[in-house]
């Protein structure tokens, strides 16, 4: 039997809200036809913010939306986002399609976005194209308290109190699509903006560092080394899960077993990078004041055929659910150090919660395994001793099961599961130490197929449903985890 050992008095860190936020870039249709629709539109919004998103999203706790970009922030000059909307100048988004961005949708929108969440706001500043002084007025425009020129211009596009804006990102893979930057070079750039960010009234920054590449290791070690605690409070990782090769990363939806192991070892490297890099994080700072933010994570598949290649709009299937929940209980298990992190993308593109088609809109697998997992939300993390077996394929192994624990403020706790073997039941043994629990209750995201999905003619093919097959006995519960499946149980 597979068991798990959790130790409710031993847990200290809080795994932050922040872990669970989310990605909107000016993206194919993720913001315009997903987020934003118009105000003369015929599909229900509000101040032309689609109301069905706002009201999915809300129900999952959404705390951050990190916003322009991505590629596209290191092109995007915030000045022609605000203002009259006839009067904003067009662009070419030349990353993403090459189609016209109108500008309709920028920083008043984005921030009543925010506002409708209920969420904080994460802006990606330009780096790659723009001027240390083009983001310093962004940030005195957004949060300055007093009179100033940028002040005025805010009142003049009818905002006279500034808003709370704490998450700020200097530039976006700025050794690729930022600017092609050496990591000495863009160390130093980032002291310069860092310098020239400053803080207004009561308005604290989180300054966020464009982090290394996945496995680059060099990159974080020179960030690490040059750029002082003070200015840093965040070091940004990118890091997708794609199973094939970028030029035929494979199908959403039409895949085989080696594919579906794959995507799942894939996923759980995610693990090895947190610790090499937390690593040479230590190293530097010990004490542990910068965080880790993982604010581009997530599956990258081929397009769904017929549909524009620089759209980037791929299906979601009950195989990135198990991706979500794998990636989810790592960030948990870590989370002294990620204390942030947003999946890309929310609508409509990569790893999406939603994806709309017209007044159409379904939620997608990985969006459930974000609204059961949202009871760990700045909840205390459980250490956790798990023993289990391993999934095999051909020559290569991976572990069946994944797992997180957190207690919240009410005491409750709760455990998070991911068999990842797609045929094989797993018999799971959970001794809870230190707690005696009188209820038990779960819940369970499963389907009879690895590529089963939602759609629009079956938009509730993959959901979560209750699940009662858990014993209660003292400090001890049984659970039989059927395969390829997300669970989250509650003890209290």
């Amino acid at each position: 039997m597979h068991s798990l050992t959790i130790r409710t008095d031993l847990g200290e860190a809080r795994i932050s809200r922040h872990i669970y936020g989310h990605f909107a870039e000016h993206l194919g249709r993720c913001i315009y036809d997903g987020f934003w629709v118009g105000e003369e539109s015929r599909i229900a919004n509000t101040c032309g913010i689609r109301n069905d998103i706002v009201e999915a999203l809300r129900r999952i706790q959404i705390p951050n939306l990190r916003w322009p970009g991505g590629c596209f922030a290191d092109e995007y000059h915030w000045m022609n986002g605000i203002g009259s909307r006839q009067k904003r100048p067009c662009m070419v988004n030349t990353h993403w399609g090459g189609v016209t961005e109108n500008n309709h949708f920028g920083t008043h929108e984005f921030m009543a976005l925010c506002e409708q969440l209920d969420c904080e706001p994460y802006i990606c500043g330009n780096v790659g194209s723009g001027t240390i002084y083009e983001m310093q007025q962004w940030v005195e425009y957004l949060t300055c308290d007093g009179e100033s020129p940028m002040t005025d211009l805010r009142a003049s596009n009818g905002r006279h109190r500034p808003w709370k804006v704490k998450f700020w990102g200097i530039g976006n893979e700025n050794w690729g699509c930022g600017g092609s930057m050496r990591a000495e070079y863009y160390a130093d750039e980032y002291r310069r903006y860092a310098t020239y960010c400053r803080d207004f009234g009561d308005n604290k920054l989180f300054k966020i560092a464009c982090g290394p590449n996945s496995r680059d290791y060099r990159w974080a070690e020179t960030l690490m080394k040059q750029i002082p605690a003070r200015q840093m409070q965040g070091l940004a990782l990118h890091y997708y899960t794609v199973p094939g090769p970028w030029h035929d990363k494979g199908s959403a939806t039409d895949f085989t077993e080696e594919e579906w192991f794959s995507t799942l070892r894939k996923a759980l490297f995610m693990e090895e990078l947190i610790r090499k890099h937390s690593a040479i994080m230590d190293k530097h700072d010990p004490k542990k004041k910068v965080a880790l933010v993982v604010d581009e994570w997530g599956t990258w598949y081929n397009v769904e055929p017929g549909t524009n290649p620089g759209f980037l709009f791929q299906q979601n299937s009950l195989r990135d659910a198990l991706v979500a929940g794998i990636t989810l209980n790592i960030f948990n298990n870590h989370c002294d150090r990620v204390r942030m992190a947003n999946i890309a993308q929310t609508v409509n593109v990569l790893q999406a919660m939603i994806l709309t088609k017209g007044e159409k809109m379904i939620l997608t697998p990985t969006y459930h395994v974000f609204e059961m997992y949202k009871v760990h939300q700045d909840a205390t993390l459980l250490p956790v001793d798990l023993s289990c077996t391993d999934y095999k394929y051909g020559k290569e192994a991976i572990p069946t099961v994944s797992a997180s624990a957190s207690r919240d403020s009410d005491g409750k706790v709760h455990i998070s599961l991911c068999n990842l073997d797609p045929e094989r039941e797993i018999a799971m043994a959970c001794e809870v130490r230190d707690m005696t629990a009188e209820t038990v209750t779960g819940r369970i995201l499963t389907a009879k197929h690895i590529y089963a999905h939602n759609t629009f003619a079956q938009p509730e093919s993959v959901k979560p449903s209750p699940f009662t097959d858990a014993r209660l006995e003292k400090d001890r519960v049984s659970v039989k985890l059927p395969p390829k499946a997300v669970m989250v149980l509650e003890l209290s």
